[in-house]
């Protein structure tokens, strides 16, 4: 009775290292789908001889394509949308900077669209987006 006793196959599946993988992939993603949206997007800005840069962690942008999509800190919205979406965003108003960066052939009618909507919303300081007079665009 004290024999060998008969050996059982291990047949598991260990599913730990494909989980691990698949977390790995998911968070790649989303890393990577706000910098593809924003590449995806091209605005050919007018040029300016003097302009500064504006501070990221205060300032909310707005992109208006050639072909007049508007986008909000790299998120698509439609235009009826833009004034929810940046009272969403502008929460201390005063103390923010709304930057419009408008294609060069764009109307004016729509940066004046945008920028109506912020002073509504009454945003402290308002810019719109220029590239150096020298510098090259696609």
């Amino acid at each position: 009775m004290n024999g060998p006793k008969p050996k059982r196959v291990f047949a598991e599946m260990n599913l730990i290292p494909l989980i691990d993988i698949s977390l790995i992939l998911v968070i790649i993603f989303m890393v990577l789908t706000p910098i593809l949206v924003q590449s995806q997007l091209t605005v050919k800005l007018p040029k300016a001889s003097s302009g500064a840069p504006a501070a990221a962690d205060t300032t909310v942008n707005v992109q208006i394509s050639r072909g007049g999509a508007v986008v909000v800190d790299g998120q698509p919205i439609k235009w009826d949308k833009l004034e929810r979406e940046l009272t969403l965003r502008l929460p201390k108003s005063a103390q923010k900077t709304l930057l419009v960066q408008a294609d060069r052939s764009v109307a004016v009618e729509k940066v004046v669209t945008v920028l109506d909507v912020a002073k509504r919303l009454g945003v402290g300081k308002l810019g719109i987006g220029v590239s150096a007079e020298g510098a090259d665009q696609p």
